[in-house]
């Protein structure tokens, strides 16, 4: 007789819970879910921002109760002993309470002492979290003073300290290099593999779900559906194809002509194509466009081909992406919109940016990319005007931004990584603060404020407080303030983050829109297949430039590996780990 299976470490059926929000409103952040984590696997949650996965995740913790449902933690009912259940996992929440002030040692020390972890588990756990982090070398810095990447190893590490039989991370890699991103990752597939820890992760990262061995795919707090990564892959299997850019357009335009298409539920730059897939399988060797066809030709399916055809048939979605400006500008000229030359900025004894030097033409889309404490943000600071430059030469706009910030940033449009609009106000106040801010008055003020909400599809929300917009609106709020003023240069700073992903694709149509009509971007980003939208980019870490190039020029860092090209994301690494690695006579110079 086979022995039982024991029964899984989380087992939640039917579960329900709904908020109510300041205004009355009720939000069912889940609705009717089920799942199991079974014993020594790794469970992904998978979706964007409001699918629910946070929710889920400090229902398992025993930090809230559910409405209805049943939910099992370790074989404990989690909502009638919660402290029980809390005394043998470890959660890492998406902002985990480090101590800055305090070194990494003195970080493990205080989380040991909290769980009550005595001297002698201490001497045999610590190496073993030093070995897996790496951060043996930093013990004695303060916690403020690391890396976003090694910041979250140190969460990590201060959540495994007390040995859990369950681990639950809350998004560990949000806002993190795809350097740091994989360094988190092969520590948490040891943990599992090797030890044998449960572990369930929530993710916006798709990639990420592919690898693990159940994925729960969620939206607006419902489950979309459930299983291994394959069994999701196969969801878009005969639907995902590889168009060929024809002869002298972006795949950027492409994508963007593609993406409005009916019968086209998602598509994607990739390596100077365009990836597809369609809302049915297709039999024939072309795909009408304009006229005339373009021909592809069938690509596996990997697991965001699945989730896109999940996801695509409950998304809000608009076929209109495109933005109209009132007065274009010519692009493709020869004109330089931003040129840095020698810049410098420090902090006391410390170099953030060293030497670095680029020009952006007008009408360019043009990446700023590096790992975690690279010198991308305080470049960017500087670009925008924020922060004054230590030495070097910086023109926006053809003004010197050393003596002439004021008159750059009124050419200058800004999104910000987070919503930082005013959430308390409605839509229409929003816009018409930002209106007046810019300097914009009577007629012309009141002309484009209707643009905006016109081209950016706000009018049903014209009363809304602005913080309780859909995600997707937050974004186009955002986008259409920093247009009002019709700016020559528009800054992206981690603009996608949180966003779902036709959100994205929408997102870029509309960059891609402004590009062709003559606006200049400048974008950073943690998603490195959104490096693929840009003309150019530029690679930085410690401070300085280590590789400037198209997209084509980046990938040939890289090797092809496992039968498959180069990835965006494999050349990014492979430059960084190369610059890392070499002796310091041979690394760029200052």
């Amino acid at each position: 007789m086979t022995p039982a299976a024991p029964p899984s470490p989380v087992t939640a059926r039917t579960l329900h819970k709904t908020f109510r929000r300041a205004t009355g409103e009720t939000v069912k952040a889940l609705d009717d879910v089920s799942f199991e984590a079974r014993g020594g696997t790794l469970t992904a949650l998978v979706g964007p921002d409001g699918a629910g996965k946070t929710t889920l995740l400090r229902l398992i913790a025993g930090l809230m109760k559910p409405d209805e449902g049943m939910l099992h933690v370790l074989g404990i009912a989690v909502a009638d002993a919660p402290q029980a259940v809390q005394d043998r996992i470890g959660y890492m929440p998406q902002k985990f309470g480090l101590y800055e002030d305090l070194s990494v040692q003195e970080n493990l020390d205080l989380y040991a002492d909290l769980h009550g972890v005595g001297a002698g588990q201490r001497e045999q756990i610590y190496p073993r979290l030093f070995e897996m982090t790496q951060l043996r070398p930093f013990r004695e810095r303060l916690a403020g003073k690391l890396s976003g990447g090694m910041k979250q190893k140190l969460g990590l590490a201060c959540t495994l300290v007390r040995a859990p039989e369950l681990l639950l991370l809350d998004e560990p890699t949000v806002g993190v290099d795809p350097l740091s991103r994989r360094e988190l990752w092969a520590i948490v597939l040891k943990l599992v593999r090797e030890d044998g820890l449960t572990v369930i992760v929530s993710t916006s990262y798709l990639d990420e779900a592919e690898l693990c061995d159940h994925a729960v795919v969620m939206h607006a707090g419902k489950v979309l559906a459930q299983g291994t990564p394959s069994e999701i892959t196969a969801k878009a299997q005969g639907r995902t194809f590889i168009i060929e850019t024809p002869e002298g357009m972006p795949a950027r335009s492409l994508q963007a002509r593609l993406f409005q298409r009916d019968g086209v539920i998602d598509a994607v730059p990739e390596a100077g194509q365009v990836r597809v897939v369609l809302a049915a399988a297709s039999e024939t060797g072309a795909l009408p466009l304009g006229g005339g066809t373009l021909q592809h030709r069938l690509a596996p399916p990997r697991f965001e081909d699945g989730f896109m055809v999940l996801f695509a048939a409950v998304a809000e979605r608009t076929r209109t992406s495109a933005v109209t400006l009132d007065q274009p500008t010519s692009p493709g000229s020869d004109a330089i919109a931003v040129e840095v030359h020698d810049l410098v900025r420090t902090f006391g004894d410390f170099t953030a940016v060293d030497h670095v030097s680029f020009q952006v033409r007008s009408g360019e889309i043009y990446g700023l990319l590096g790992p975690n404490g690279a010198g991308k943000s305080t470049t960017f600071r500087m670009l925008c005007g924020l922060l004054p430059a230590s030495h070097g030469t910086l023109r926006v706009a053809g003004a010197d931004l050393r003596t002439s910030r004021a008159e750059a940033r009124r050419r200058l449009g800004y999104v910000a990584q987070k919503f930082s609009l005013y959430g308390q106000l409605s839509v229409d106040e929003n816009l018409d603060f930002f209106a007046s801010a810019y300097g914009l008055r009577g007629r012309r003020k009141a002309d484009r404020i209707a643009w905006a909400k016109q081209q950016f599809e706000l009018d049903t929300f014209s009363r809304l407080p602005s913080g309780q917009l859909p995600g997707g609106f937050k974004q186009r709020l955002a986008m259409g303030t920093a247009l009002l003023h019709e700016p020559d240069i528009l800054f992206l700073d981690e603009a996608t983050s949180g966003a779902d992903p036709i959100a994205r694709r929408e997102f870029w149509g509309r960059i891609t829109a402004l590009s062709e009509q003559g606006v200049t971007v400048i974008v950073t980003t943690h998603f490195m297949e959104e490096a693929e939208y840009c003309d150019r980019i530029i690679i930085l870490d410690a401070g300085r430039n280590l590789a400037e190039g198209t997209p084509a020029e980046i990938r040939a860092h890289a090797t092809a590996q496992d039968g498959r090209q180069p990835t965006m994301e494999d050349a990014f690494i492979a430059i960084v780990e190369a610059s890392r690695d070499a002796p310091a006579e041979r690394r760029p110079a200052a």
